[in-house]
């Protein structure tokens, strides 16, 4: 008997509501996975797909239609037009509106500043990438061309090295990508916001990039790190330079970099210029939070400061007041302001249709394989029409020998229709070879312009070998697009913009001079369990009633500090963030307070774990596993001479933590597990270790299919008769607890009561 289907299986319902404007109406109820799965997902798949997702042409389809566009009105090495009518003629390729096809024209002009290489030559107002309120002319006033770097996106279009497809309403044909000579996904920078992914892909110097790609096409093993140096931005500044999160990138195709604005100082005006910002960041966004630190009285030496942005570039100008030292509070707004930035990349880019997030090995990779292919391409496209023309060639050869028997041939055949078949017939040659043979005109038909054209046939079969063999040749192809990017090189190169600051100790007296501006008053912190952070100070905790948690959270940590401590917090992720308690605002208890993974930009996904505040780092971390191990690592394995933001390897990742503890000096632990055991040991018997991801050694022999579950110092626990449990040696089986011992134990292990995180 076939089984009742239910109305999920039976599709969308129809259910009659009575009483719309006094009709009966029909509502359709639809699964909501339907409704994700046939209207939502082909929406989702079109914004990753065909709009906010570069390719590895390092082009968005947007990007592409507009400079196709351009190359097809003649605008490459011509005159500039006004910009409504590449925007309009645009519209028969992107039909998404004018006003969003200017927007891209801007970003890709060279007004505008967004790309180290321009690809839109521009005349006119359009604004700048560095100024938030600086809007462009509207397009009927400005005008623009194809810059000449152009010439290397579109040099091979015409010789079939890349697919076209019909354009949205089948009338026109249009580029799936353009075939550029060098990798152009890493000059431009560019960035999308899909749905459920982004990207954000920085600039590299051309030179450094071609460079970096001949390297690779010569050896893929290289090391990329010592050719391509670091990122490089058209808004210019200074790259703080870190070796290891740079090879992060390198390698993964996430992480950041800290860009810091460029100045200089005036004595005899006692005036501070900078000159060049972060890329990340613009002049408002500078200026209204300078304004505001001053408005608050933390910073006290600027007596104005102004926007002196002219035609020769930028220039914010800060008049000092007198006695002021420019190189310290320089330091101190580098901390507190967006003078200095961090730049988030994450190389997300689609490959045959799919989204990749790929370090730049992988990208110079695909490229090449791309480039190597559309080189292929091109050669075989050549090669074609010089076997079509040595083919009609060989047909002339005939001829020659006996003009006088073509002549007579087409002069006999009284059907013009007849010509080219009797041809065929008189000489033994094909179609195509006939008709040429026949359209040749009269004052052509004499020895020396025949013997001409025969005598090309060994050049041209010559030229079609050597065509085949590159074809067939790897290596050969490789060659030759080395060769194209040591010309792009020499002909398009130019210096660094951004400058790499290889030393920069002066970080050690930035924190010192932003610590020394901190007002100093004590605090109590509280942790929820969810990582929601309060600082309180005593006046206000002594007025507060209960603090305030979300359903389902509740105390963790807390611990007496002052504002200017710092502060590490531990993720599940094994990273170490560091940061200080002045960083986050006085709260109340009746707040939820800051939450910790927002505040501290995590990862996605990543969660709170722990915290501690590591005073003079002179104490120790105990990091229990659910294994039985447990961990001693010196807290000044977490001592930075810079003031970084985040340690990754923070604790060992190959056992899932259980706990961690801060020790001060040694005391006795106790240590449970799933099955009802404890330990009792005195952290003395756990050698110190400086490195952070270390195994640790075992503490608690865990049985088969348990786990330990929790850990903390004796003194908080309520058991009685600790010798029951002490160890005689490690690891130890432990023994059970019993009854006079667990107290609430088990009602602590579920609540975990707020415990002591300070040093």
């Amino acid at each position: 008997m076939a089984k009742k289907k239910t109305p999920e299986q039976n599709g969308p319902k129809k259910v009659e509501n009575p009483n719309v404007m006094g009709l009966r109406a029909q509502v359709l109820e639809q699964p909501i996975t339907e409704t994700l799965e046939l209207n939502y997902m082909p929406y989702a798949m079109s914004v990753i797909v065909s709009r906010a997702i570069p390719e590895i042409d390092g082009f968005k389809p947007s990007h592409r239609k507009l400079l196709y566009t351009m190359y097809q009105m003649k605008l490459l090495g011509g005159s500039r037009t006004k910009s409504a009518n590449v925007v309009g003629a645009t519209m028969k390729l992107n039909p998404h509106g004018d006003a969003a096809i200017y927007d891209t024209m801007v970003r890709l002009s060279r007004g505008y500043g967004a790309l180290l290489h321009p690809l839109v030559d521009s005349k006119g107002n359009f604004g700048k990438v560095y100024s938030r309120d600086m809007a462009w002319a509207a397009s009927r006033y400005t005008e623009v061309r194809l810059d000449p770097i152009c010439q290397e996106l579109f040099r091979d279009i015409d010789q079939d090295a890349v697919d076209f497809v019909p354009n949205y309403d089948g009338k026109l044909m249009e580029p799936t990508l353009l075939p550029t000579s060098f990798p152009n996904v890493l000059v431009s920078a560019n960035q999308g916001i899909a749905v459920g992914m982004a990207s954000n892909l920085c600039g590299f110097n051309l030179g450094e990039v071609c460079d970096a790609a001949i390297a690779y096409l010569r050896d893929p093993g290289v090391d990329l790190l010592g050719i391509l140096k670091a990122p490089d931005f058209s808004t210019g500044g200074q790259l703080l330079y870190d070796g290891e999160a740079l090879a992060g990138i390198y390698r993964t195709g996430r992480g950041s970099i800290r860009l810091r604005a460029k100045w200089r100082y005036s004595k005899a005006d006692n005036v501070i210029e900078i000159y060049e910002i972060p890329y990340s960041t613009t002049v408002e966004a500078i200026l209204d939070k300078v304004a505001e630190l001053v408005k608050a009285g933390k910073v006290r030496e600027i007596a104005d400061m102004r926007d002196e942005t002219d035609l020769n570039g930028l220039k914010l100008a800060m008049d000092l007041k007198r006695g002021a030292d420019p190189e310290k509070l320089m330091a101190r707004l580098f901390q507190l302001t967006p003078l200095q930035d961090a730049f988030s990349c994450n190389f997300n880019i689609l490959i045959a249709g799919m989204p990749r997030v790929m370090g730049v090995g992988e990208i110079l990779e695909e490229w090449t394989a791309w480039r190597m292919d559309g080189v292929r391409r091109r050669t075989y496209h050549v090669c074609k029409k010089k076997e079509e023309k040595l083919h009609l060639l060989k047909g002339l050869k005939r001829i020659l020998l006996d003009i006088d028997k073509a002549i007579r041939i087409i002069r006999e055949t009284e059907e013009e229709a007849e010509v080219v078949p009797n041809l065929i017939i008189g000489f033994g040659i094909d179609q195509v070879q006939a008709e040429y043979v026949a359209d040749i005109r009269l004052r052509n038909i004499n020895k020396e312009y025949i013997l001409k054209r025969v005598e090309e046939t060994a050049a041209l079969e010559e030229e079609i070998a050597d065509l085949r063999d590159i074809i067939n040749s790897p290596e050969r192809i490789k060659r030759i697009i080395t060769d194209e990017l040591k010309n792009v090189k020499k002909k398009y190169g130019i210096p660094r913009r951004t400058e790499i600051v290889y030393e920069y100790q002066q970080e050690a007296e930035v924190q010192a001079g932003a610590a020394e501006e901190v007002p100093a008053y004590p605090v109590n912190v509280f942790l929820s369990k969810e990582g929601y952070f309060k600082k309180i100070t005593p006046q206000s905790l002594r007025m507060s009633g209960e603090q305030k948690y979300k359903e389902g959270d509740g105390p963790f940590l807390q611990w007496e500090g002052a504002n200017g401590d710092e502060l590490l917090v531990f993720t599940d992720k094994q990273q170490c963030y560091k940061t200080r308690l002045s960083d986050f605002d006085d709260s109340k208890a009746s707040l939820l307070g800051d939450y910790l993974p927002t505040k501290l930009g995590m990862d996605p996904e990543e969660k709170f774990v722990w915290a501690c505040a590591p005073g003079d780092y002179s104490a120790h971390v105990l990091f229990f596993f659910d294994n039985g191990k447990a961990a001693r690592v010196e807290l000044s394995a977490y001592q930075t001479q810079t003031r970084r933001r985040k340690l990754t390897g923070a604790y060992c990742d190959k056992f899932p933590l259980v706990s961690a503890c801060l020790l001060a000096e040694d005391q006795e632990m106790a240590v449970g597990s799933s099955d009802g055991r404890c330990v009792v040991f005195h952290t003395a018997s756990l050698t110190p270790k400086t490195t952070r991801a270390t195994q640790g050694v075992g503490v608690m022999a865990v049985k088969a299919r348990h786990k330990v579950e929790w850990a903390r110092p004796l003194a908080s626990t309520h058991i009685v008769n600790a010798a029951r449990y002490r160890a005689r040696s490690l690891p130890a089986a432990g023994a059970l607890l019993k009854e006079e011992d667990r107290g609430e134990e088990q009602m602590m292990i579920s609540a975990e009561p707020p415990r002591t995180g300070g040093a």
